[in-house]
C-alpha cells in the first residue's frame, strides 16, 4: 500500500512539473491574442470616456437651445433625460460592436432583450407613457403645488424626468412619484391660478359672543395685507359641533402669499380673541358625582 501511495505521488508530481514546463509555451501561444484583447478593453473605455464627455456637450447644446427657445422646464427635464439615456444606449451599442461582435447580431440581441424587458418593465413603460401625457396635456408644470389624491402626497414640482415626477415638500423633504400614478389618478394642483382661496375654521365656545367673534375675524382679514379686499371675504356659521360654534372664514390670497398669510392669522386670532374674552373650547370631560 505504501510503495503504491509512493508511486501514485511521483506520478502527480511529473504531471504537475510537465504542465508547469509547458506554461511558457501556452503563454507565448496566447500573448498575441491576449494583447488584442487587452487593446479592445483600453479602445473601449477611451471610447466610453470620450462618449460621455460628447454626451454630456451635446446636453448642455439641447439645454442651451430649449432655454433660448422659452420652453417649459418640465419639458426641458423629460427632453434631457430621455436625450441621455438613448445617447448612453447608442454608446454601449458601439462599444460592444467593438469587440466584434456583428451589428446585426447585437442589433437582434438588443431587440430581444428589448421585448424581454418590455413585458418584465411594464410599470416603466407606462410610466414613461405617463411622462409624455404629462408634457402633452399639462395638467401641473414645473413650479406648480399638487396633491397627488390616492396617497395625499403634495409638495412642489421640481423635476419631471422619464419615468418619475420629483415633489419638494414645505419642510424640504423630496417625493419621488411615478408618472403612471399622477395620469392614471387624480390630482389636484393648488397654483393652477394665481390666486388662492383661504380657508379657515374657528372653534368658539356655546357661551361666547358669536357677533363679536364673527366681527374680529372680518376685522383681521381686513386689515391682513396679503388678503385681496377687492375680492369677496366672507364670515359664517360653518357648522355646530358637539362642544363648540365652529366659525368658517373665507378670503382670497395669492397662491404665494397662502402659507404665510394662513400662519399669521391663524395666531393673530388666538392672541386677539384671548384679548376679548372670545373662548377656543378644547375637548374635555364633565364628570358630574351624585351625592
Amino acid at each position: 500500500m505504501a510503495m503504491w501511495n509512493e508511486t501514485d505521488s511521483a506520478d502527480t508530481v511529473q504531471q504537475a512539473a510537465e504542465h508547469v514546463s509547458r506554461l511558457p509555451d501556452l503563454l507565448e501561444e496566447q500573448l498575441p491574442s491576449l494583447m488584442q484583447f487587452g487593446m479592445k478593453v483600453i479602445f473601449a473605455l477611451v471610447v466610453f470616456f470620450i462618449g460621455r464627455f460628447l454626451i454630456q456637450w451635446v446636453r448642455r447644446i439641447v439645454r442651451g437651445s430649449l432655454e433660448r427657445s422659452r420652453a417649459d422646464r418640465g419639458v426641458a427635464q423629460f427632453v434631457d433625460s430621455l436625450l441621455k439615456f438613448v445617447l448612453y444606449i447608442l454608446l454601449l451599442f458601439s462599444i460592444a460592436t467593438n469587440f466584434g461582435l456583428d451589428t446585426a447580431t447585437v442589433a437582434a440581441a438588443v431587440a430581444s432583450c428589448g421585448v424581454a424587458l418590455g413585458l418584465a418593465l411594464q410599470g416603466s413603460l407606462a410610466n414613461f407613457a405617463g411622462g409624455v401625457l404629462i408634457l402633452v396635456l399639462k395638467p401641473f408644470e414645473v413650479g406648480d403645488y399638487i396633491v397627488e389624491d390616492t396617497n395625499k402626497n403634495e409638495g412642489t414640482v421640481k423635476e419631471i424626468q422619464i419615468f418619475y415626477t420629483k415633489l419638494s415638500t414645505v419642510d424640504n423633504k423630496t417625493i419621488v412619484i411615478p408618472n403612471g400614478i399622477l395620469t392614471n389618478n387624480s390630482l389636484t394642483n393648488f397654483t393652477a391660478n394665481e390666486e388662492r382661496q383661504l380657508d379657515l375654521k374657528v372653534d368658539i365656545a356655546y357661551g361666547a359672543d358669536l357677533q363679536k367673534a364673527k366681527g374680529l375675524l372680518e376685522e383681521m382679514l381686513l386689515a391682513e395685507e396679503s388678503v385681496l379686499q377687492d375680492q369677496e371675504i366672507r364670515i359664517f356659521v360653518d357648522h355646530l359641533g358637539e362642544s363648540s360654534v365652529v366659525l368658517g372664514a373665507r378670503a382670497w390670497v395669492k397662491n404665494e402669499e397662502y402659507w404665510p398669510a394662513r400662519w399669521r392669522l391663524l395666531e393673530k386670532i388666538k392672541l386677539c380673541f384671548d384679548e376679548n374674552g372670545i373662548e377656543i373650547p378644547y375637548r374635555q370631560v364633565v364628570v358630574h358625582q351624585g351625592e
